[in-house]
């Protein structure tokens, strides 16, 4: 299983629910004070977050088929 970064690099899914709870975690995660990337880094999770339970969608899916 992959899916493609916001970077447009291919990331491999060797454990789809394992990726899904590290993005989780990952996707509100900033620093304290801020950091000026925070928001690029927050972008980014989401956007993997997002994918990975796309992709999970689309398997449940296949699987009723």
């Amino acid at each position: 299983m992959k899916i493609t970064d916001l970077n447009g690099c291919e990331l491999k899914v060797t454990d789809l629910e394992k990726a899904i709870e590290q993005a989780e975690n990952f996707k509100d995660m900033h620093h304290i004070p801020k950091d000026p990337t925070d928001g690029e880094k927050q972008e980014y999770w989401n956007d993997i977050y997002n994918k990975l339970l796309e992709l999970k969608d689309k398997l449940n899916h296949e699987q009723l088929s």
